[in-house]
C-alpha cells in the first residue's frame, strides 16, 4: 500500500488482498459480528482511545479487514489500542461488538507472528519474575511494616504455564517475524 504521486490517494496492490480474512475473521471467536457493520460511525464518535489516537478508527479498521488487508490489519498498532470499555457496543446500532472484534483481530495475529512489543515485554517479565515487575526487597519490607506476607516468586508455576500454553513459542515466532 503506498500514497500516489500527486493525488495523495492510498493505492492498494490487489495481489496482497487476502479475499479470505474477512471469512477467517468470522470465524474467530469474537469477530462473528463483522459484517454486520454499515460503517456509520457510531463507534468511531464514543470511542475514548479514538480522541487520543486518531489512527484507533474502528470503523476504519473494520472497512480495511473486509476489503481483506490482512497485512495491514495484523501488523499495525491500532488493533492492540482498544481499551475494552465496551462504550461503541452500547451506541452500536447494529450490535457489533468492537471489543470482541479487536481480541479476535488479536487472536490472529498472534498466531501469525504479530504480537505487540508491549505484550512482548510484559510475556518477558512474567516468565523472569511470575509478574508483571520484578519484587524487590523493598516492597517486602513495605508489606512486613503493614503486616502483610511477603511476595514470593513462584517461577517454576508461571514457566509451565507459558511453555503449555506456546505462549514462548509465540513469542519465539514473533521475534523471528520481525526481523
Amino acid at each position: 500500500m503506498e500514497v500516489a504521486p500527486g493525488i495523495g490517494k492510498t493505492v492498494v496492490d490487489m495481489d496482497e488482498l487476502d479475499l479470505n480474512f474477512g471469512r477467517e475473521i468470522l470465524k474467530e471467536a469474537g469477530g462473528e459480528q463483522i459484517s454486520k457493520c454499515f460503517q456509520c460511525g457510531v463507534c468511531a464518535a464514543s470511542c475514548p482511545v479514538t480522541a487520543v489516537d486518531k489512527r484507533f478508527n474502528p470503523r476504519r479498521i473494520i472497512h480495511i479487514a473486509l476489503l481483506g488487508m490482512r497485512k495491514q490489519v495484523l501488523t499495525s498498532d491500532f488493533v492492540w489500542l482498544c481499551s475494552q470499555c465496551y462504550m461503541c457496543h452500547e451506541r452500536c446500532p447494529q450490535d457489533v461488538r468492537i471489543p470482541d472484534l479487536m481480541l479476535a483481530l488479536r487472536n490472529i495475529a498472534v498466531r501469525a507472528g504479530y504480537v505487540h512489543p508491549a505484550y512482548k515485554e510484559l510475556a518477558s517479565a512474567l516468565k523472569s519474575h511470575s509478574r508483571v515487575y520484578e519484587i524487590e526487597d523493598f516492597v517486602n519490607l513495605k508489606r512486613k511494616k503493614m503486616g502483610l506476607p511477603p511476595l514470593t516468586i513462584g517461577l517454576l508455576d508461571v514457566k509451565t504455564i507459558i511453555e503449555k500454553t506456546g505462549l514462548d513459542a509465540d513469542l519465539q515466532k514473533s521475534e523471528a517475524a520481525s526481523q
